[in-house]
């Protein structure tokens, strides 16, 4: 069997190179709301978010937790807040799943309760425009003073949930609120202001959004400005302060930036929001940045889940290649993180890297934090369990389960791109779309069995023939595949990991990618010290491990065999349908599919047999 060694952290890949266009944006992608999925894999998933993800999220929020009561008690100017001080935020955000989950499955009682909420919120905003349950019930003359209170984090999760919902209904309500919340924070802070850092990023990416959609440049100035804010000594944390600047990303200034930092999901939305300014101001300095900081995460702070956050104490970063996995943090919103900020560097570049580590956080770090029937949730996401880790319905701190709420059904986000002459297909999934291809409108049909199975056939349809380039990912983990064009073999050449099929395009043509699919063991850089004699599997974009449940027998003593033999089956009827791989004495199952069953102890990466412990 052949055997992959991944540098680094995990994984083998070239230094980050310059990006085209001095900073603008290659490539544009294709809204969610332009593509319908019919998935074997993701459908499925998308149903049970619907019925039960969304359903869990309302009943915390109304029923089981003060969350919706503090927007109430806001409103009446009287009550206790009860909760965390960054509670509002997880209102926001389920709202804004609420939205997406509204453009794929249209639901007059779910459009009726999104409304209720936000009629509660509205009436909790202030007369100058300030929204924030936490210092509305706890003290007014007490907000803006300390940046770690999250106020900017929670306004900027409801700008975005308000951008979202302006998109999928028209209504302008909660966008109006938001309008009203942000130029309050510009009459109070910024050049002829007050100096300010946020302490939890979020903002900075949802002022952007509220300059798309109004089109008001202010916003988008007062986002850099906010940028250009940290690492200048202006942060200023409150009594309750127990961290260093390094953990908010507030001791180095932006464009200096090479090593990421302190709290992982923090810095995830700062590495956002320093990309969706860049894409408008071509600042090259923030995209050299972001390079560094690219290959620093991915090349020695990254799990081989896509996870990032090695530890529990600060949620985050600790030293590089210090990848423990039964002490793993990996947060479900870092992995998540992930996705969101590898989607924006894959725009300015084209460049097919960012999306193979796109999909390997979404395949793995991101859907293992929530369960098969979408009603449970990890918080954080080991490597390895002694059998006392399982998935909850709700947490105190509740980011992770809101978090999911708002990506699961905005995954057709990420699915194409656009260009002047290009179009890219960066994940394969089952699904319809209306594009554009050399300017003209095209649409896409995508066939595939694609995680457990190699072969995709794309279909397009279109009124007049079409010359352009049809840019198809090769994986990172892919070694050899087919291409065929209305069933006859095609050459084509790949750049930055797309295959390009350059040519005239009529109706009807239709494009056969096949990836073969072998089951391979990874081996970790060496210095990751606790990987040091073990191999982990992979197949395709998915990472796997060994379950207590399908090997009850002596479970610490299972190792693997230098030369293992590997087979593998499709199972319908085990874990809502999963490809099972199997070598003499060991079964190992998806990752992101592990504790769903009964309790019991988990790994990813497992010892080599004694005989063949060097690397």
């Amino acid at each position: 069997m052949k055997k992959v060694f991944f540098a680094f952290a995990i994984l083998l890949v070239l230094s980050c190179s310059g990006n085209d266009g001095a900073g603008l944006k290659l490539m544009t992608p294709v809204k969610f709301s332009e593509v319908s999925i019919d998935d074997s894999f993701w459908s499925g998933r998308l149903q049970k978010h619907k019925d039960n993800t969304v359903a869990v999220c309302i009943d915390q929020i109304e029923n089981q937790t003060g969350r919706m009561r503090n927007f109430e008690n806001a409103a009446k100017g009287e009550g206790e807040h009860s909760g965390i001080f960054f509670d509002d935020s997880d209102v926001y955000k389920a709202l804004e799943g609420m939205a997406y989950s509204l453009q794929l499955f249209p639901n007059p009682a779910l459009e009726a309760k999104c409304d209720e909420w936000i009629d509660k919120i509205s009436a909790a905003q202030q007369s100058d425009g300030y929204i924030n349950t936490y210092y509305t019930l706890t003290g007014l003359d007490r907000r803006w003073t300390d940046m770690d209170k999250h106020e900017m984090y929670c306004a900027g999760h409801m700008t975005e949930a308000a951008v979202a919902y302006y998109l999928a209904t028209g209504k302008r309500k909660l966008l109006d609120v938001c309008i009203r919340m942000a130029d309050h924070m510009m009459s109070v802070f910024g050049p002829e202001g007050r100096q300010w850092v946020p302490g939890h990023e979020e903002i900075e990416l949802a002022l952007v959004k509220l300059y798309e959609v109004t089109g008001e440049k202010k916003y988008l100035d007062f986002a850099g400005w906010l940028l250009d804010q940290r690492g200048h000594g202006y942060g200023s944390y409150g009594d309750e302060r127990t961290w260093p600047g390094i953990y908010y990303q507030d001791e180095v200034p932006v464009r200096e930036l090479s090593r990421i930092t302190g709290h992982a999901v923090r810095a995830m939305y700062l590495y956002c929001g320093m990309a969706d300014v860049a894409a408008y101001t071509g600042d090259t300095e923030l995209i050299a940045a972001l390079d560094r900081l690219w290959d620093h995460v991915v090349n020695r702070n990254m799990y081989i889940t896509g996870g990032i956050g090695q530890s529990a104490r600060n949620e985050g970063i600790t030293e590089d290649y210090d990848l423990p996995n039964l002490t793993a943090y990996c947060e479900t919103c870092a992995s998540v993180g992930m996705v969101y900020w590898n989607w924006r560097m894959l725009q300015f570049t084209g460049d097919g890297k960012y999306a193979d580590v796109m999909e390997r956080s979404l395949y793995n770090g991101a859907l293992a934090g929530i369960s098969l029937e979408g009603d449970k949730f990890f918080y954080v996401n080991p490597l390895e369990s002694t059998g006392g880790h399982h998935r909850q319905e709700w947490y105190g701190c509740a980011c992770c389960p809101s978090q999911i709420c708002r990506f699961l059904p905005s995954i057709g986000n990420y699915i194409y791109c656009g260009s002047d002459k290009a179009l890219w297909v960066n994940l394969y999934m089952g699904n319809e779309a209306d594009v554009t291809l050399s300017g003209k409108p095209v649409r896409i049909n995508q066939s595939t069995g694609y995680p457990w199975d190699g072969s995709v056939a794309v279909k397009l349809q279109m009124e007049q023939p079409v010359k352009g380039e049809l840019r198809l990912r090769i994986p990172s983990w892919c070694r050899n595949y087919t291409l065929a064009v209305n069933g006859q073999a095609f050459a084509a050449p790949v750049e930055k990991g797309y295959a390009v099929l350059s040519r005239k395009w009529n109706n009807g043509d239709s494009v056969e990618l096949v990836f073969d699919m072998p089951v391979e063991m990874v081996a970790a850089d060496p210095r990751v010290k606790e990987d040091v004699g073990k191999r982990a599997v992979q197949r395709g974009p998915l990472v796997y491990c060994l379950e207590e449940a399908d090997n009850p027998d002596g479970f610490d003593a299972l190792t693997l065999p230098e030369n293992a033999g590997f087979e593998f089956e499709y199972k319908p009827d085990k874990l809502s349908g999963i490809v099972e791989i199997t070598s003499p004495g060991l079964t190992f199952i998806p990752y992101y599919a592990w504790d769903n069953r009964s309790p019991g102890k988990m790994k990813v990466w497992v010892p080599l047999t004694q005989n063949t412990i060097n690397q």
